[in-house]
This record gives C-alpha cells, sequence and structure tokens, in this order.
C-alpha cells in the first residue's frame, strides 16, 4: 500500500541560492518578490521603480535640506530648477547638516550652502601661537588648518620694540598680513612686511604695550600655504560623522589615512588630527560608527590588518583624541561596510560579514549572507555595491541588482546569526540611493526615481524547492 503524504508549503521566509538540499520555506529560483510587513507578512510582488524628476546627466546624489531636494546630476547641483553650483565632479557624493548648515563634499570640493548662498567651505583661521613677544617665543596654542593657507600669531607688545617675528618664516607673498592693534586693524601703510624673515616692521612707532598686564594686544594674520593640506581633505571620497566630529577618507593619494575635523566644527582639521590604517597602504573601503567607537574597514593586508576602531579617549595635552586600534578581524572588506540596525556589517570576499563582540571583547567575524553568497559576490560589480536600509531591509545594490537582507526574520545557523535574503533586477542600473520619510529614493543615468508604483506590472516568481517527501528513493503521485 502506498503512504499518503500530505504537504502544506507556508511561512515562506526567503531565498537559498546555495544549489543544495533546501528548506521548503525557501525557494531555489525567485525574483522581485519581498515582504512588505506594513501590508503582510506573506511574499508578495516588489513596487516598481516611478519617475519622479527627470534629468540629461547621471544623477550622483540625492539630498535633502530644509524639505528641498539637492541633486547633484552631472556637474550641476540643482535645487529644482535651478542650477546652484556648476563644476562638480562626476561622481557619487556626500553631504551633511551641520548647525543647520549643509555641507558637500565629491572628491574635489568641499561646499557649504546656507539655503541662500553656496560656495566652497572657508576654513577657520587658527591662532598658531599666543603671549608670543615681538622677537619670538610665546605657547603653542592651535594647530595649521589643512582647509585654510592663513594663521593667526598673538603678541605682548613692550611699547619698544618695531619688529615682529612670526612663528614661521618665508610666508606668502601673495597676501599681506593684516595687523590689529588693540582689537582695531591698523592701516598697511604703517608697518612693512618681510616675507623672508616672517617679520612685520612697524614704520613710525612702536606700538604700546597693553593696559591690562599680560594680556595680548598685537595680533598678525598672515599666510603660510601647505599645498598638499587642502587636497588630502579635498579629495577625500569618504565621510562619517561621529562624536560630534566629521571623519573623512578615500583620498587615492592617502589610501589608508583617516582626517577628522575639531570639535563641532566641520571647517577646521587640525594637521595632527590623522591616522594611518595599518603600515601598508591597503585602501579604506569603509567608515562605520556603532558600537561606541568609529570602525574602519580596509581592503584585505598582507600584513593581515584590515578592520581598526576609534575609541574616543581624553588626552592630558591634546584633549579627546581618537587612537587607531586593530581589531582581531583579519578579514578584508572589498565592498562596503555600514550599521545595520546596530550590526557593524561589511562585504568580503565570501560575502556579508557581521562584527560580533564589543570593543573590549575579542571581535569575531560571523558569516551573514549565506544564502545568497553564491550569486552574489558572482557579480561583475561587486566592488562597487550601494548600500542602503529601508524598510528594515539593508539593500545591497549592484548596477540594476538588488538584495536585501531581512532584519525582521534573522535566523540562527550553528554559532552565529544571518539573515533572510529577497533577490530583485530592476529596469536600470542604479548609481546613488537616498531615503526620505520612508520613500527610497534611486538615481540613476537619466533621472530619480521612486518605488512607489504598486499598480504596475512587473516580472515576479517565487519557485518552490524539490521535494522528496522524506523518501528518495520512492516513485510518487501527487494530486495536487
Amino acid at each position: 500500500m502506498a503512504d499518503i503524504v500530505s504537504r502544506i508549503y507556508s511561512n515562506f521566509r526567503g531565498v537559498d541560492f546555495r544549489g543544495e538540499e533546501i528548506n521548503l520555506v525557501r525557494s531555489p529560483d525567485s525574483l522581485n518578490v519581498w515582504k512588505d510587513y506594513k501590508e503582510t507578512e506573506s511574499i508578495r510582488t516588489r513596487p516598481e521603480m516611478e519617475l519622479h524628476y527627470e534629468y540629461a546627466a547621471p544623477v550622483y546624489g540625492i539630498f535633502f535640506y530644509k524639505d528641498e531636494m539637492l541633486v547633484h546630476s552631472g556637474s550641476k547641483l540643482y535645487k529644482g530648477d535651478t542650477v546652484l553650483y556648476t563644476g562638480l565632479r562626476e561622481a557619487v557624493s556626500q553631504a551633511f547638516v551641520y548647525e543647520d548648515k549643509w555641507y558637500f563634499k565629491d572628491g574635489r570640493h568641499y561646499l557649504v550652502y546656507d539655503g541662500e548662498t553656496i560656495g566652497d567651505v572657508v576654513g577657520y583661521v587658527p591662532t598658531t601661537t599666543i603671549a608670543r613677544k615681538p622677537m619670538g617665543g610665546g605657547t603653542k596654542y592651535e594647530e595649521v588648518n589643512m582647509l585654510s593657507p592663513r594663521r593667526k600669531n598673538s603678541f605682548l607688545a613692550d611699547g619698544g620694540s618695531f619688529d615682529f617675528f612670526l612663528d614661521v618664516v618665508n610666508i606668502d607673498e601673495d597676501f599681506v598680513p593684516i595687523v590689529t592693534l588693540n582689537d582695531e586693524i591698523v592701516d598697511p601703510a604703517e608697518y612693512e612686511v618681510d616675507y623672508a624673515d616672517g617679520r612685520i616692521k612697524f614704520i613710525s612707532r612702536a606700538p604700546d604695550a597693553p593696559l591690562t598686564v599680560g594680556q595680548d594686544n598685537v595680533v598678525v594674520e598672515f599666510k603660510k600655504a601647505v599645498p598638499q593640506y587642502e587636497a588630502g581633505i579635498l579629495e577625500c571620497t569618504m565621510l562619517q560623522v561621529f562624536d560630534n566630529r566629521v571623519f573623512f577618507s578615500g583620498n587615492p593619494g592617502y589610501p589608508n589615512v583617516v582626517w577628522h575635523c575639531s570639535l563641532n566644527d566641520p571647517t577646521y582639521c587640525s594637521d595632527l588630527d590623522y591616522y594611518r590604517e595599518g603600515m601598508d597602504e591597503s585602501p579604506v573601503r569603509g567608515m562605520v560608527a556603532g558600537n561606541n567607537a568609529l570602525w574602519v574597514f580596509r581592503e584585505p593586508s598582507d600584513a593581515h590588518t584590515t578592520v581598526f576602531y576609534h575609541t574616543p579617549t581624553i588626552d592630558e595635552e591634546y584633549g579627546k583624541i581618537y587612537p587607531s586600534s586593530h581589531s582581531s578581524v583579519t578579514t578584508g572588506c572589498i565592498g562596503a561596510a555600514i550599521n545595520f540596525n546596530d550590526d557593524i556589517v561589511f562585504f568580503s570576499e565570501r560575502g556579508m560579514e557581521g562584527i560580533s563582540g564589543d570593543i573590549t571583547t575579542e571581535q569575531v567575524v560571523a558569516h551573514r549572507s549565506s544564502m545568497v553568497d553564491r550569486k552574489l559576490t558572482a557579480e561583475a560589480g561587486y566592488k562597487a555595491m550601494l548600500l542602503e536600509e529601508w524598510e528594515g531591509y539593508l539593500l545591497v545594490f549592484i548596477g540594476n541588482k538588488v538584495y536585501l537582507a531581512d532584519s525582521r526574520t534573522a535566523f540562527q545557523n550553528e554559532n552565529h546569526i544571518e539573515y533572510e535574503w529577497f533577490y530583485w533586477e530592476l529596469a536600470k542600473d542604479i548609481i546613488c540611493t537616498r531615503v526620505e520619510d520612508g520613500v527610497l529614493y534611486l538615481g540613476t543615468v537619466d533621472g530619480i526615481y521612486t518605488m512607489t508604483d504598486t499598480e504596475a506590472d512587473v516580472e515576479s516568481w517565487w519557485t518552490t524547492p524539490k521535494d522528496k517527501f522524506k523518501n528518495p528513493h520512492k516513485l510518487k503521485t501527487t494530486n495536487k
């Protein structure tokens, strides 16, 4: 007599592209389906791309500032139909908002926009020396700003000295130093400048000593540019806000270097506030803030030093610093990295990896993408992926392909947690992404699209796996 076996296929979870024995709740071949948890926990067809705004050139950045959309398309920055800026680098750009101002970076420019005017960031002018006597000395006060060629020296006049020597020589001759005496600007006709010696010489009379004993009363602002300083920051292609500072990296000339600005001041990057991640020059691929640290991920290294973290530390001399510590993780990052629902993840040659353990314990890599690795890592544009978090999913964009990690249905695989995954194919290659008010915006070669069209026809399917009904050696007859 034949055995009767009943089977109900339900509670579908995600895809499984491993090509082996597959759990009946997963699919070995699925396209363009997901779980829209706002509507149902059943699988359903994804929404279609809907044109939001058309552009003549590729869209490299989509941003929102004061309820307005700002778009980097081609070499131009737009607000609606208005061109705010031209001459941008035609590459994916980034931005952040600080104190109600919008800051933009494209690997060539560092711009600031207040809603009315836009222009290059004007670097803070540091006072490098204070309590300086006319002949020299004084106390070092602030470091040189990589974003500004200008500096200030603050002097304590003695009433008899005509010559005031700056703390550097060979200052730039294309800028006439600005001298203030008792907070009033001195007429340039009243002093001479020796650019080679770095000396200001008062002509008619020496500045009086200050009325308040010990209070500086002569300030000289001068120019001493270091060409590679400004380029060091401008050519960075990555930024990450952490601990009220902005961290920069991705400069091709300094592939393993990370800089950061001063506390609460994106216009001031000290020439001492930088860190080299490892001794070799394997480039930084991602910076992620999370778990009380800034995580830095590099490409695979011969020295096996690829993952570093920076934790805020108070130093008696320098104040708050961020020393670089090498984690116990040696797996390199060749794709990108992100903080996905407090899970620090990055993409290695094997797929998506997560970091288990905090900064006070030994960190361990835990794999997160076993279900899609074979297909995911074989994609031609794997190293150029884009990451975006939307509706509880981590979306991995590679050209027109999208892999979705579902944070709501993680499962235990041996001794670590992994995610369920879905797979989409879109009509266009995706260049940049942005999520605003729950809407996913996609930048392409011809404009901006949103994933909002729920009425369009989208080709989709879900294939159930081969089912042997627990009896692989027997013939079956079904009446499904």
